[in-house]
C-alpha cells in the first residue's frame, strides 16, 4: 500500500488502484458483526474510549427514562412542528452548506457490522441459489436503461449525505452503488468527492418522503438498501410510508440494513425542554431533527413491510472520554430484515 501511495496518479490509473483496495479489504475484513470489546472489570473502564455490549442497571433505566420525561414535558408549538414538516431538506441542506464534509466521519466500520455489502467476504446467497427459480438476480422486465443495469450486485444507500459510507463501500466492493440525498449540496459534494466514479455509483437527490418520487432504476432490482441514521430525521408518521416504499425496489432474497438511534441514547437525554416535536422525536438548534427508535417497533415497521428479521439489537456503549473521565451511554439499534422469495 505504502508504494502506491509514492507512486503518482499518472502512472497507476483509477480502476486499477480500486481493484487492489478491494481485494486488500477482502482480506483484512473481520468476520464477527459487532464489538467484542468488553468491560468484565469496572476498574479498567477508562482504559479504552469504547465499551461494547453494555448492561444497564435499574438505576441507569430510571435516570433516563426520568430525563425523558422532563424533556418532553414542554413541546415545539404547533406551528413550527408543521414548518419542520415542510422545510425539512432546506435545515438539512444549510447544515451542508455550513458543515460542508467536515461534520461526520467516514463509516469505516461497516465491514465489521454489515458484512452483507460485501458479498465477496461472506457467501452469497445468490450463488447457492443460483439455480433455482428462487434467484437472487430473478428480476422484473426492464422496461427502460437505467445505471448500473449490467451490475451483479447494487445497492442503495439512502439518505447519504455527504458520502461517509459511500466511499467506505466504494473501496471495498465491486457492488454498483446508488446513493441519494434529499439535500441537493450534500449531492453535489459527493459528486465532487475525487473518489467519485460514475462507472460504479450514481448519486442523485431524492426526497423520500415524496411518494410520487421516482428511482433511477426499476422495481426488484437491489441486492441491499442501506439506512444508517437517516430514518430518524424523518418525521415518525412517514417512516413506515418510507420503508414501505422503499423496500419495493429490493429483489427477492435482497437485505435492507439499518443502524439508528435507540431509546434513552445519550442524545435524546441532553436535550431541552421546548425542543421535544412528539413522542421520542425532537428538533436541534439547527432546525434539523431526530427520533429515537425501539427495537419492538422497527420489527414492525420492517415486517408490516412484509420483510423478515434476520437481525434486530439492542447496542448499547459505553463510550468514554479519558481526560474528563466521563462515561456515556449509547444506544442504538441495529437490524437486518430479508425479502422473502417468491413462490
Amino acid at each position: 500500500m505504502k508504494i502506491l501511495q509514492r507512486l503518482s496518479a499518472s502512472k497507476l490509473t483509477p480502476v486499477f488502484i480500486r481493484l487492489f483496495l478491494r481485494l486488500k479489504s477482502s482480506r483484512e475484513r473481520p468476520s464477527a458483526p459487532l464489538g467484542s470489546r468488553l468491560l468484565t472489570n469496572p476498574d479498567d473502564v477508562f482504559k479504552h474510549n469504547t465499551w461494547d455490549h453494555v448492561q444497564w442497571t435499574e438505576e441507569d433505566k430510571e435516570n433516563a427514562r426520568r430525563k425523558v420525561e422532563e424533556n418532553s414535558t414542554v413541546q415545539l408549538p404547533l406551528k413550527e412542528q408543521d414548518e419542520f414538516d415542510k422545510e425539512a431538506s432546506l435545515h438539512w441542506n444549510s447544515f451542508y452548506e455550513v458543515h460542508q464534509d467536515r461534520f461526520f466521519k467516514d463509516r469505516n466500520w461497516l465491514c465489521l457490522e454489515f458484512p452483507e455489502l460485501f458479498p465477496l467476504a461472506v457467501k452469497d446467497q445468490t450463488v447457492s441459489k443460483s439455480n433455482s427459480h428462487h434467484s437472487l438476480h430473478q428480476e422484473s422486465p426492464q422496461t427502460f436503461a437505467f445505471p448500473g443495469q449490467h451490475a451483479s450486485f447494487r445497492i442503495l444507500e439512502v439518505g447519504c449525505g455527504v458520502g461517509n459510507s459511500v466511499f467506505p463501500i466504494l473501496n471495498k466492493t465491486n457492488s454498483f452503488l446508488y446513493c441519494c440525498d434529499f439535500s441537493p449540496r450534500a449531492i453535489k459534494l459527493v459528486m465532487e468527492h475525487q473518489d467519485y466514479d460514475d462507472s460504479v455509483c450514481h448519486a442523485f437527490v431524492h426526497d423520500l418522503c415524496e411518494a410520487e418520487a421516482s428511482f433511477p432504476f426499476p422495481p426488484q432490482s437491489l441486492d441491499v438498501i442501506l439506512a444508517v441514521f437517516v430514518l430518524s430525521s424523518i418525521h415518525p408518521k412517514r417512516i413506515e410510508g418510507v420503508i414501505n416504499r422503499i423496500s419495493a425496489y429490493l429483489k427477492p432474497g435482497g437485505t435492507f440494513l439499518f443502524r439508528d438511534y435507540g431509546r434513552y441514547d445519550l442524545t435524546q437525554l441532553r436535550f431541552k425542554k421546548g425542543q421535544c416535536v412528539s413522542e421520542s422525536f425532537y428538533m436541534r438548534g439547527d432546525g434539523t431533527c431526530v427520533y429515537f427508535f425501539t427495537k419492538e417497533e422497527v420489527h414492525q415497521l420492517f415486517t408490516k413491510a412484509g420483510l423478515e428479521e434476520t437481525q434486530n439489537l439492542e447496542d448499547r456503549r459505553l463510550q468514554v472520554n479519558r481526560g474528563r473521565k466521563v462515561i456515556m451511554h449509547r444506544v442504538w439499534i441495529q437490524s437486518k430484515y430479508r425479502k422473502p422469495y417468491l413462490h
